[in-house]
């Protein structure tokens, strides 16, 4: 992959064609009985990952693939750094995975003492290499490289406002316009970190924003802090290198200390050799955490509130297996993420826990859907059952959540297939009946299976013996922290962010008639 230098900043990019993900379904099956595509992943798709490294000396492009690998989890479709070289920004995105996109020879193209980087998944623009990020722009003080985690509510009235650069913009995202937005306030007159506020006080909604300049690294989180971002010290603290992740497993994988989180409304202004950063709130709002990066999103081993999500995930299940008991022989999680509240429900409800099902841990993406045929055949793309455990069994299956019900429908029938005589399953999350507009693809409300049908149908739909979902008093009573901490709108629909009326008309498709009536 050649890189073709072109003014103060270059970029390189092979585009594939425009993909859709096939790899989710247990077992995929011809659309028909519910009317969906049987190809989308019932489950909230994934946020998008950030990572950044200042570090003089290092070669901060491989550190930040490091990174991006690390983070991989929050977004496969593209993958891009952007690495300053004094005044030159060196750029190569694509799509694909971190090891698709990359490799030494590329890297080794990047030097540099500052990388900004991005794992996507879309959101706002759809899948296309024109809308990978980072976003590299010109101004007056130089080049800018953003990248950006979470979702705009007013994308298209910042967009409206916009308008004069048109001619100008490359892709369909939001992400664009937030970089657009801070090169016009530079070329305004103001200096970075004003001009930084001043753009993102034209925003509304979730962002979580790596930005690299010529004056180092700025971090910033949106008002509420809705998707995460952290930050630490590569090396000792006098030698100033730093480093900021939308996780902390992004710090963990290249040797970094984790300091502190980029706290709701703050920016953070890292310099080179500078052991301690510039830190100021641009905006105060109530903190907002997304709940669901506690419960599904965010690796398990990343840390929130000083602990990891494991820990956290464990005492779900040791929540709900309180809350909702079930006699049975043996409890089984859905890999990967159902897996720890499996183990809590097992340690509270004394069931003996198991592996029932078994994940196929190469699959990542495919990008290669199943035929006809092969549905018909039933091809399990992702999991598979171990008879010799489940059969003759009473099994308890643990999930994280269900979205539409087409994945869970597949899995119960699996497990009775393998020889399970009863199939009670538990979610470590209550119903999703809302859809979300902060940076996770929950699909529109008609679509989501707990706003269109009752606790009762969807015990019918999915052919279970019982089903139960965790409360939302328990989900934050497993927390430890006040509920208020977080949003929970894909629960109850209690939006933390006003937004205008066609966007939230985009996906609240109609008045809740099942579980989400009761919310």
């Amino acid at each position: 992959m050649g890189q073709d230098e072109a003014g103060p900043w270059s970029e390189s990019a092979v585009p594939f064609a425009d993909h859709r993900d096939a790899h989710a379904s247990l077992t995929s099956t011809a659309e028909g009985q519910d009317g969906l595509d049987p190809d989308r992943p019932d489950k909230p798709e994934e946020a998008c990952g950030v990572f950044a490294v200042l570090a003089s000396g290092q070669a901060v492009a491989n550190l930040t693939y490091f990174g991006l690998y690390a983070l991989q989890h929050r977004g496969q479709e593209s993958a891009g750094i952007a690495v300053f070289d004094d005044v030159k920004v060196r750029l190569h995105k694509d799509m694909g995975l971190v090891s698709q996109v990359f490799d030494q020879e590329v890297l080794e193209r990047m030097p540099g003492q500052l990388a900004i980087g991005h794992n996507r998944y879309s959101t706002t623009g759809s899948s296309k290499v024109c809308n990978a990020q980072p976003v590299v722009l010109m101004t007056r003080l130089g080049p800018l490289a953003l990248a950006h985690n979470g979702n705009l509510v007013n994308a298209a009235e910042l967009r409206t406002s916009l308008d004069h650069l048109a001619g100008e913009f490359t892709s369909t995202t939001d992400s664009e316009l937030i970089a657009f937005a801070l090169q016009e306030a530079v070329d305004s007159g103001l200096g970075w970190n004003a001009a930084i506020r001043k753009a993102a006080g034209r925003c509304r909604g979730a962002f979580s924003l790596v930005i690299g300049t010529p004056d180092g690294l700025f971090a910033l989180r949106d008002g509420h802090g809705i998707r995460p971002l952290v930050f630490g010290l590569l090396g000792e603290p006098e030698q100033g290198q730093w480093v900021a992740s939308s996780e902390t497993c992004g710090l963990d994988i290249i040797g970094a200390s984790f300091v502190d989180d980029v706290q709701p409304g703050e920016l953070i202004h890292f310099r080179q050799a500078d052991p301690i950063p510039e830190r100021q709130r641009w905006c105060e709002e109530p903190p907002k955490l997304c709940v669901f990066e506690m419960i599904y999103f965010a690796r398990p081993d990343s840390r929130f509130f000083g602990e990891s999500l494991y820990s956290y995930r464990v005492r779900i299940g040791e929540v709900l297996a309180r809350e909702t008991p079930v006699e049975a022989d043996i409890v089984i999680g859905v890999p990967d993420s159902g897996i720890p509240a499996a183990i809590g429900y097992s340690h509270v409800s004394g069931i003996p826990f198991a592996d029932g099902l078994i994940k196929n841990r190469y699959v990542g993406r495919t990008f290669i859907q199943p035929t006809q045929a092969m549905r018909e055949a039933g091809i399990r793309v992702k999991l598979n059952p171990l008879p010799d455990v489940l059969s003759g069994k009473r099994v308890v299956v643990i999930d994280d959540s269900i979205v539409r019900g087409t994945t869970s429908r597949k899995l119960v029938q699996a497990l009775r297939d393998a020889g399970a005589t009863e199939v009670h399953m538990r979610i470590s999350s209550p119903p999703v009946t809302h859809p979300c507009f902060y940076g996770i693809d929950t699909d529109t409300q008609d679509h989501l299976i707990a706003a269109r049908l009752t606790l009762e149908e969807i015990e019918r739909h999915l052919g279970v013996d019982s089903l139960a979902y965790l409360t939302k008093g328990g989900m934050v009573e497993a927390a430890q922290a006040h509920s208020s901490h977080f949003c929970t709108a894909c629960f109850d629909g209690q939006y933390p962010i006003e937004m205008d009326d066609e966007v939230r008309n985009s996906k609240l498709m109609l008045e809740p008639t099942g579980l989400a009536a009761r919310v």
